[in-house]
Parts: structure tokens; sequence; C-alpha cells
């Protein structure tokens, strides 16, 4: 055996990196600026939601992917989970020098999701009355989306009305659930299945 053979048989042997490491079994965790804080603090709770829409957004692009006309949205819907990554990031950091060193949440992202939501809505039927969340499965989906982004926003604003330095992150978030509601629309009018209308009884 040649001392490189054995170098490889030595990586190959190597023990992985565990994914667990049991520092949360006594109910607290770490944020990003090595912070340890409990598990139901609010910023944990703020970016542990927007975890959530991020993940959920993954369900609704994989419901866009067998349909090449829903390309356009499914990259945008990339464009934002990577953003709202960095959002995550944000709220799981206290520390300023560390938050400096994030990547931030910018007016032009902002101003991506209004352009956005200005351009799907030239393509629908006036909107007169309330929508249930319903119609083709993708845009339930997307209505599931929203709710969560409203969620995210409300769990944010609890770290933000205390901290400036979230104004942005809000305002994302709130023109985000916005573009998830058009969106949602948008996806029924591309599949040919009318907005399902609000009864009242």
């Amino acid at each position: 055996m040649t001392l490189n053979t054995r170098r490889v048989k030595s990586m190959t042997n190597a023990p992985k990196a565990k994914i667990y490491t049991r520092t949360g079994d006594k109910g607290s965790t770490r944020l990003v600026d090595g912070s340890c804080v409990e598990k139901f603090n609010p910023r944990v709770e703020a970016y542990g939601t927007v975890d959530e829409l991020n993940s959920y957004l993954g369900v609704v692009r994989s419901t866009l992917a067998p349909f090449p006309e829903m390309s356009e949205l499914n990259h945008s819907l990339e464009k934002v989970q990577n953003e709202l990554f960095n959002i995550g990031s944000l709220l799981a950091t206290e520390k300023d020098e560390v938050f400096k060193l994030l990547p931030p949440i910018t007016e032009e992202q902002i101003r991506y999701l209004e352009l956005q939501i200005d351009e799907l809505t030239t393509t629908l039927p006036e909107l007169r009355n309330f929508i249930l969340p319903a119609g083709h499965p993708t845009s339930a989906h997307l209505h599931v989306a929203r709710t969560l982004c409203r969620r995210s926003e409300r769990r944010s604003a609890e770290i933000a009305v205390k901290d400036e330095r979230y104004s942005m992150t809000l305002q994302y978030l709130n023109r985000l659930s916005d573009y998830l509601f058009v969106a949602a629309r948008w996806a029924n009018m591309k599949h040919g299945v009318a907005d399902v209308l609000w009864k009242k009884t």
C-alpha cells in the first residue's frame, strides 16, 4: 500500500460530522451571532416562521416545474427563497457587528416584488369581490404560502418595533404577501380556473 493510498483510505474512513449536536436538548439555541437564547425567544419564532414560509415555497415550486408557462414565476420564487434565507439570518442576529456583515434587504428587492405584482395584475380580471383561497392546486398552495408570509410578518414585527434595522424586512414581507396573493390568482387564470368567489350566507 502506497502512502497516497493510505491517505485516501484514511480520508474515506474518517467519521462524518453528526447532524445532531444535543445543544438544544434543554430548550435553548444559538443565534447566528453566537448568542444563546431560549427556543421560544421572539427572534427564534420569527426566523423559524420565515423558514416555514421558505420551505413551503419549495412545495409551491414543485407544482410549477411540470408547466413551462410557469417558468418565470418559478424563477421569481427561487429569487424570493434566497432573499428569505437572508431575512432569516438577519432575524437570527442581534449583535450589530455581525448584522452588518450579512446580506441586507434592499429597496431594489422590494421594488422587484412591486414590479412583479404590477405585471401580473395587468393580465388579471378586475377583482370586485372577496375570493376564497381555492382553485387550482398551485393557486391553493400559493394561498397557504401567503398566510405563512403574513404570520412571518407578524412575528417579525415583534422584533422590528424595537429595532429599526428591520424596517426593510417588514416592507419586504408585506409586499411578498401581496405578490403571493396576485400570483395565486394568476396561477388560476393560467390553468383556466376561475377565482372562487366568497358567498355571503
